[in-house]
C-alpha cells in the first residue's frame, strides 16, 4: 500500500507542464502585445525594441515589444562598423544558461504554431499516433546548424554590399517567423507595401507554407531541422539550469518517455540531447515518477 502511494505522489505532473500551451499562448500575447501595431500596420519603435525576447518572434511584427535575438545578432554582425556586442552574446549566454531549449519548449511563438498545427487529427497512422520526423531526420537534423553558421553568422559578416553593410541573409530568405508575424500583417493594412511585392516575398510565402503543411504531419519541422535560434540554445542543453532530471533507482528502463518524446530524444541515454525542448511529455508519461522537469537541483521532483 505505502509503495502505491509512493508511486502515486511521484506521478504528480508539475502545473508549468500542465499547463505549457497556455504559457505559450500567453508568452505570445506578452511578447505582441502593441496591439495599436496590428491595427495601423505600423511597427512599434519605442525602447522596450532594444531588449531581445527569448523566443523567434520578429522585430518587425506590428505587435512585437522586443527584439528578436537572431535578428538582433545578424543586425550587429553585419554592420559596416561591427564591434563585439556584449549585449547580444550576453543573452544568448544567461538564456541558454538559464533555460536552454526550454526556450522552444515554453517561449517561442513559432513553436506555438506549429504544437497547434500538429494537433490537427489528420495524418494519423493505423494505432492512432502521428509521425514525429521527416525521413532522413538524423541527418537533417543537422541542417539548423549549418543555417546558423552559414546564414545567420558567416554570410552577414563576410558577403557585405558596396556600402561595407552586410545583409539579414537568415530574415531576409528564409525566416517563416518573420512572413507570418510580420510581413502578413503589415502588408494587410498597408497598400503601398503590397504594391511593392516582388519574387522575394513568393519566395518567403513559399517556405512558410511547406512548413506550416509539414507541421501538420511532422512534430516541428521547422525546430528540428531549420531553427538557427533552436541550434544556438540546444549548445546550453547539457548544462542548463532548466532541465529533465532522471532518479535512476526509480526507472524501469520501459521506453515510454522516448515514445513520448516529440522531438524523438532518448532522454535516458541522452539527458543533455541538443534536440531536447524541456517540453515535459517524458515526465507525463513516466509510470513510475523516474523524470522530473524544473531547475537543476531545486526542479519538483517526482518523490
Amino acid at each position: 500500500m505505502n509503495a502505491k502511494k509512493d508511486r502515486t505522489d511521484r506521478k504528480k505532473i508539475p502545473w508549468y507542464i500542465k499547463s505549457r500551451m497556455w504559457l505559450q499562448a500567453l508568452f505570445f500575447v506578452i511578447t505582441n502585445g502593441y496591439v495599436a501595431g496590428f491595427l495601423n500596420a505600423k511597427i512599434y519603435k519605442g525602447e522596450l525594441k532594444r531588449i531581445c525576447v527569448p523566443g523567434l518572434n520578429c522585430y518587425s511584427c506590428p505587435g512585437a515589444v522586443g527584439a528578436c535575438p537572431i535578428g538582433a545578432l545578424q543586425a550587429v554582425i553585419s554592420s559596416a562598423e561591427y564591434k563585439f556586442s556584449c549585449y547580444i552574446f550576453g543573452f544568448f549566454l544567461v538564456v541558454g544558461t538559464l533555460l536552454g531549449r526550454g526556450v522552444c519548449g515554453f517561449l517561442c511563438p513559432f513553436g506555438w504554431v506549429q504544437d497547434l498545427l500538429y494537433k490537427i487529427p489528420l495524418g494519423r497512422k493505423k494505432d492512432g499516433t502521428k509521425r514525429k520526423n521527416l525521413p532522413g531526420h538524423k541527418v537533417l537534423v543537422w541542417l539548423k546548424y549549418v543555417v546558423l553558421l552559414v546564414l545567420v553568422l558567416l554570410l552577414p559578416m563576410l558577403a557585405k554590399t558596396e556600402y561595407g553593410a552586410g545583409i539579414p541573409w537568415f530574415c531576409k530568405y528564409l525566416c517563416p517567423s518573420g512572413t507570418l508575424f510580420g510581413a502578413v500583417p503589415l502588408l494587410s493594412g498597408d497598400e503601398f507595401l503590397r504594391q511593392s511585392l516582388g519574387f522575394l516575398f513568393g519566395w518567403k510565402c513559399f517556405v512558410l507554407v511547406v512548413l506550416l503543411l509539414l507541421s501538420v504531419f511532422f512534430y516541428r519541422p521547422f525546430c528540428k531541422y531549420l531553427c538557427p535560434l533552436g541550434a544556438a540554445y540546444g549548445l546550453f542543453n547539457s548544462f542548463s539550469l532548466f532541465r529533465v532530471q532522471l532518479e535512476k533507482d526509480h526507472c524501469v528502463d520501459c521506453g515510454k518517455c522516448h515514445q513520448a518524446c516529440p522531438m524523438d530524444v532518448d532522454i535516458i541515454k541522452h539527458p543533455g540531447s541538443p534536440e531536447c525542448i524541456r517540453c515535459g511529455l517524458c515526465v507525463k508519461e513516466c509510470p513510475t515518477g523516474a523524470l522530473s522537469l524544473g531547475v537543476k537541483g531545486r526542479g519538483e521532483k517526482n518523490d
